[in-house]
């Protein structure tokens, strides 16, 4: 007998989660499941009857009662930890074996344990599987809804649907003749809210696709630096922009490995673009100048991504002035080229006078929430019972993101899969992803408040409304989430309060600290010595900690994620992948005289090839779609919160203060003082608005957890 919380969704908008109270059983593969009622209990007031049932419940979970070894079954609830050695298939083919992430040589969060075999050709990889990855049964999708269920289950098929695309292209490996055929493949007006499922139901073409906001707006908005600008603090991932507080810029790596580490982005250089309005030294002082800087991060890659077939890469600064009005004028841009054994370092900065070559360079990559996000979850259910009152407030937040992360193991993230054949790290893209959770995750800055601190972009202001003061004021990631940090923190405040009064109920609480101690010393192994962990002794920690998981979970999340479709669905805006280099690095006389007489035809050719394109806009369609049945932010009560008045009556607090966040971001959306998120072809900044009034690509609604 194993205890488990069962519910379902109405499929109505303003539904409510409803749950089945009381001692009831679910039989599945002659497994007996009993669901207490939905009062919760701390360790040591749990009542008598249900002691013996909570112990044994975890057990299971961590695979103590489990009979035999090999790999798990579909039927079983077993969580347990492993690296992330099954995105190669060395037996399949050779070229597809990646290094083990997850170690000392590649640290990375670990993953959920399957059991299976070892590789025949490489024993420290683990086959894979010829149907789904294994999840515990209890992180499967629900089929409460039909089409919710199709809808993720999509992730999963789409590398067996992507290969049409090839027999509906007449050169599928050519690149666009010209901007008008990239146009073509919208039409306004055509289409329902995704792509991927009005194929798969046979209601449209598969060539066609719904137009992003971006050019609904203004179809040559991104083609200007004052969009470039913009859509660091407002469009796809706001959490790169950092301030500039180091100068002269200068690499930190080996300079007999890759150079003169010193940048050609020179006094004069910034001087001559400022035209007069202040020295460098006066915008440092004022903090004026800020940065995208993958320089470092980048470098080691160039030569490695540049043996790969019909991609190339360069190691990237990009140097911003902030203007009174709050936007963002670029500067300059610096690429560089490491020495190799056979040619010098290369490196040249361009200036916005450059025009055209600007928008060779960019790109996107992001981490830091999928797969951090796992560790959690695996050690929540392994050491926090099904009535504690923490997992049942995190359970939202972790709903269905083991097995989103186990279908892009399975298609998307994997050797030969859909990111290494379209973006433009190919094979080596989730060891970068290991070398920007080595260099740059910490917990402690996960936060929103914290991570805008140790970036420049705020400094702690305890008379500041949230506070901390924006360095930028029209900042709108910052400035919705922010609210949203505050709302989320308050009503987690309110419940970690009524349950722990006092320090001494968070030190004895067992289940609790054995949480804690696992995420750090197992779950994310490879910084478990790191000195920024957050104790966990009292309840102002606990409120951080879990207040910092939750905003991954949502926030975070929602702003990195659901304008992926509406900032990259034009892929010209955020290309992918640079299949040639800059026309200017050692150019040929045949290079040289073709760009100068036709640069829209090389900067085609450096796009994503027709093929590529299309697998990434299907690719984007379906991971910003919202499907019928999400569940966001505020929106539905768990039925134990509703049980018990003091914590129901702190989330209809916590529920209004969204319903405000929503008002206050529709009134920002209308303020013309507001250039960032308000201006002709501008598009509004509605990412952290909690609910998003219809499904599909809306670019709105923040749902509870990482569930697509």
């Amino acid at each position: 007998m194993e205890i488990g919380i069962f519910s379902f969704i109405d499929g109505r908008r303003g539904r409510r989660r409803r749950s089945l109270i009381g001692l009831s059983f679910v039989f599945y593969s002659n497994r007996i499941r009993s669901a207490p009622a939905n009062k919760s209990y701390l360790p040591s007031e749990t009542p008598e009857p249900l002691k013996k049932l909570r112990k044994e419940e975890l057990e299971t979970l961590q695979g103590k009662n489990r009979q035999g070894d090999g790999e798990f079954a579909k039927y079983e609830r077993v969580y347990d930890y492993d690296v992330y050695n099954d995105v190669g298939d060395p037996d399949g083919d050779e070229e597809l074996a990646r290094p083990v992430l997850g170690g000392l040589d590649h640290p990375y969060p670990r993953r959920c344990k399957t059991g299976r075999q070892a590789c025949d050709k490489d024993p420290s990889t683990e086959k894979r599987p010829g149907e789904e990855f294994y999840v515990p049964r209890d992180e499967e999708f629900s089929t409460s809804t039909g089409i919710e269920f199709l809808g993720k289950l999509t992730l999963a098929t789409l590398p067996s649907f992507l290969p049409m695309i090839d027999e509906a292209l007449l050169n599928p490996d050519s690149s666009f003749l010209n901007f008008k055929a990239i146009e073509n493949l919208f039409a306004e007006g055509k289409f329902r809210k995704n792509a991927i499922y009005n194929f798969l139901v046979g209601t449209e073409k598969l060539r066609r696709f719904h137009p992003p906001d971006l050019i609904k707006k203004d179809r040559f908005s991104w083609f200007g630096d004052e969009e470039f600008g913009r859509q660091t603090l407002a469009g796809l991932n706001p959490y790169c922009i950092q301030l500039v507080q180091e100068w002269p810029l200068k690499s930190k790596l080996d300079p007999a490995v890759y150079g003169d580490p010193n940048s050609l982005i020179t006094h004069e250089v910034v001087e001559k673009e400022l035209k007069g309005v202040m020295s460098v030294d006066e915008a440092l002082k004022n903090k004026k100048l800020f940065m995208l800087d993958y320089h470092d991060l980048l470098l080691p890659y160039v030569n490695k991504v540049r043996e790969l077939d019909d991609t190339t890469l360069y190691a990237s600064r990009t140097l911003f002035f902030l203007q009174d009005d709050s936007t963002l004028k670029p500067i300059a841009v610096e690429l560089t080229r490491p020495q190799d054994v056979d040619m010098p370092q290369w490196k040249q900065v361009f200036t916005p006078g450059y025009g055209v070559l600007l928008r060779f360079m960019r790109f996107l990559m992001t981490l830091r929430t999928h797969c951090s996000m796992e560790p959690y979850i695996i050690a929540a259910n392994r050491q926090l019972s099904a009535m504690h009152p923490i997992y049942r407030l995190l359970y939202p937040h972790f709903r269905y993101t083991m097995k989103i992360n186990a279908s892009a193991r399975k298609g998307l993230v994997n050797a030969g899969g859909i990111i290494e054949n379209n973006f433009w790290p190919g094979k080596y893209s989730l060891e970068l992803s290991s070398d920007v959770y080595a260099k740059l995750w910490r917990f402690d800055k996960e936060g929103l408040p914290a991570d805008l601190i140790s970036r420049g972009l705020a400094v702690e202001d305890k008379t500041a409304e949230h506070g901390v003061r924006l360095t930028i004021p029209d900042y709108p990631f910052a400035n919705d989430g922010l609210m949203l940090w505050d709302a989320l923190k308050e009503w987690i405040t309110d419940y970690v309060n009524h349950y722990y009064p006092n320090a001494e109920l968070i030190t004895s609480d067992e289940e609790l600290q054995e949480w804690w101690r696992e995420v750090k010393n197992v779950g994310h192994a490879d910084k478990k010595d790191e000195p920024w962990w957050p104790d966990l002794k009292t309840p102002y920690d606990l409120i951080g900690i879990v207040t910092t998981i939750a905003w991954v979970a949502s926030g975070h999340h929602a702003a990195v994620n659901f304008g992926q479709y509406g900032y990259g669905g034009y892929f010209p805006n955020r290309p992918t992948t640079t299949r040639i280099k800059m026309p200017v690095e050692d150019p040929t006389t045949e290079e040289s005289r073709e760009f100068l007489e036709t640069p829209e035809q090389v900067m085609l050719k450096t796009f994503p090839t027709q093929n590529q394109a299309m697998k990434v806009m299907i690719t984007l369609d379906l991971l910003s779609t919202h499907f019928p049945g999400e569940e966001y932010i505020g929106e539905v009560p768990e039925a134990s919160w509703v049980n018990d008045p003091v914590i129901h009556a702190a989330y209809e607090r916590f529920k209004a203060k969204l319903e405000y966040l929503e008002g206050v971001i529709d009134g920002r959306n209308l303020d013309a003082e507001l250039k960032n998120r308000v201006g002709a072809g501008v598009v509004k900044y509605e990412l952290l608005k909690p609910v998003s009034p219809d499904s599909g690509v809306t670019g709105m609604g923040v749902p509870y957890s990482i569930s697509i």
